[in-house]
């Protein structure tokens, strides 16, 4: 069980933002925690407008690259992109593309294969996409190539002009005849610019070359609305788990309307077939648990170059074959999971039940499924795991961690024995010599030992607010709704309710789920469900406190309010 923890904010501060933004006390105490500068902030949070985000060229290089593709619109150059294998990567492709496409430039486009070449802007990847665009003028990077030395100068040893659009960290100094736009390595000091992943980043380019279009009187330029492409923006930044809030709050919101009205065939074909209900508004649970997993399967076991093909077609029945392939994929990606998890699971009871963490090889794991592997063995034994495959005479994978446990900082001692790694606190990449995986396992079971000592690692639950059950009605979820979308920085607030009886109206579904019903003061009942958690169903008689998720539950054309329990404990 987790500790609990509730830190309610400063009243003066909720009683003006009830005042002044005219808000209910549930959300006035919510927006008191997410550190405003002041009420105006806070009103901007709460109606972000398009209209009111940065002039695109205030990014190091933006205006630069902005420039460089105007005057290849201009001279009808060659251009080729290759763009990375996940969700934020694909749709930035698909984003470029478009917008070259209105200027009538129909550039050739690539992404990584990831089990051929590799990760990233490979020499690999780059000599196909040279071909592919039969020696381009302009060669454009995106979500990919910062750290691509030799790939970069392989472009520019074949004549060709690069352009890198990426949010990644720079490990290395690229040759200064590239165009970078990355505001990790060159707007440090711009938090609102450093939050942007790669889509957002593209779609910033794309405003920068409308503003130089339309400053010439290109007429194209204005007839193209920015506001339709959100939704390929909203998808890579809910994807790729950014912070949601200034910029990309934007994004995500708008986006995210736009999406569940989207008019592009392929994305209403591929929510049709992953079950995304877009009559009742598209959230961020749709993006991470349908959208994404199926874009990010056909890079994972094929080509995710098939997804942007999805994005940019407008014939029916290549959208819906494709949408029906990506699926395909999603499910064989399922079942290798399946099988690598239950193997994994049985590596780990068998030779590490006793371990502090775990590090287990499969010499025939997929590469690109370990990272899930990775996630799910952690939190099923709520210890950090790491998960390796093999790719030819290395051990190659991901690792997850837990709350209160800095990956980076483990791994460091032996980070010179491996052959590449990186990441952040709660989750690494790493790849090292097969025959060191017995040597990494046990330094990796005492790092984490010796860290765990030293460091106080508890498993705590921020309780946003307390609520009596009676407060639970359509008018609080509507003045939730203009909180969302949740995510990074804007966590999904967990409520509390006190001394809570659930009598006997419990149900167990599938072995491991339960519903129930709770009845209210006002004679009225609340539909309630407890997911994996029927090994902890709360005693019949006895008050429990809850702490509890508020959703809608869409099914057919119904729309019902639901709470899901997170956990409980005795009052």
């Amino acid at each position: 069980m987790a500790i609990w923890e509730y830190s309610p904010p400063a009243t003066d501060l909720s009683k003006e933002y009830i005042a002044s933004l005219k808000v209910g006390p549930t959300v006035a105490e919510l927006l008191a925690r997410l550190d405003f500068s002041d009420v105006e902030e806070a009103r901007r949070f709460l109606d972000p407008r398009l209209g009111a985000i940065d002039c695109p060229f205030e990014i190091a290089n933006l205006k630069k690259a902005a420039q460089r593709v105007s005057q290849a619109i201009d001279n009808r150059q060659s251009i080729a992109i290759c763009g990375d294998y996940d969700v934020d990567g694909v749709t930035s492709t698909a984003l470029m593309v478009a917008i070259l496409q209105e200027f009538e430039n129909y550039p050739a486009y690539i992404v990584p294969l990831r089990l051929e070449e590799g990760y990233g802007l490979s020499e690999k990847a780059v000599e196909r996409a040279l071909n592919k665009a039969n020696q381009p003028d302009l060669f454009i990077a995106l979500d990919c190539g910062t750290n691509s030395v030799e790939a970069v100068q392989r472009i520019l040893d074949a004549g060709c002009e690069v352009i890198i659009v990426d949010h990644h960290q720079a490990k290395e100094e690229l040759p200064e005849e590239v165009t970078l736009v990355n505001p990790h390595v060159n707007d440090r000091d711009s938090e609102n610019h450093c939050q942007l992943c790669t889509v957002g980043l593209v779609f910033k380019l794309a405003h920068g070359i409308l503003k130089i279009r339309r400053e010439r009187g290109d007429p194209r330029a204005f007839e193209i609305k920015l506001r339709n492409y959100l939704d390929l923006v909203s998808m890579g930044t809910v994807a790729d788990m950014v912070p949601l809030n200034k910029e990309n709050r934007t994004f995500a919101r708008i986006g995210l309307q736009v999406l569940s009205k989207t008019e592009r065939i392929g994305l209403k074909n591929l929510m049709k077939v992953s079950g995304v209900a877009a009559r009742h508004g598209v959230n961020p649970i749709d993006v991470s648990f349908r959208l994404g997993p199926r874009i990010n399967a056909s890079g994972r076991l094929a080509d995710a170059s098939v997804a942007v093909e999805l994005i940019l077609s407008d014939d029916p029945s290549f959208c819906m074959e494709t949408s029906l392939q990506l699926d395909s994929f999603n499910r064989e990606r399922q079942e290798i999971e399946r099988a690598m998890t239950e193997s994994a699971m049985q590596q780990i009871k068998s030779e590490q039940s006793e371990a502090s963490g775990f590090v287990v090889y499969g010499d025939d794991w997929h590469p690109g499924v370990v990272g899930i592997v990775a996630s799910r063995v952690s939190k099923a034994f709520n210890r950090p795991a790491i998960v390796l495959g093999r790719e030819g005479d290395l051990a190659k994978g991901s690792g997850r961690s837990i709350e209160g446990v800095n990956l980076v900082e483990v791994l460091a001692p032996f980070s010179d024995r491996l052959e590449n790694w990186g990441g952040h606190p709660m989750a690494v990449g790493i790849s090292l010599k097969k025959e060191r995986v017995p040597e990494f396992a046990a330094f990796f079971d005492k790092a984490l030992a010796e860290y765990l000592a030293t460091h106080q690692v508890e498993k705590t639950l921020q309780i946003a607010a307390w609520l009596r059950l009676e407060d639970i009605n359509t008018k609080l979820m509507k003045d939730l709704s203009l909180l969302e979308p949740f995510g990074q920085a804007n966590p999904e607030p967990v409520f509390g309710a006190r001394r809570i009886r659930f009598g006997s109206k419990v149900t167990v579904f599938k072995d491991i789920h339960f519903r129930f019903t709770l009845p209210t003061r006002h004679h009225q009942v609340i539909s309630g469900v407890a997911w994996k958690m029927a090994d902890r169903i709360p005693p019949a008689k006895t008050p429990v406190d809850i702490a509890f998720r508020l959703v809608w539950n869409t099914f057919g054309n119904k729309k019902a309010l639901q709470l899901e329990l997170v956990d409980w404990r005795e009052s």
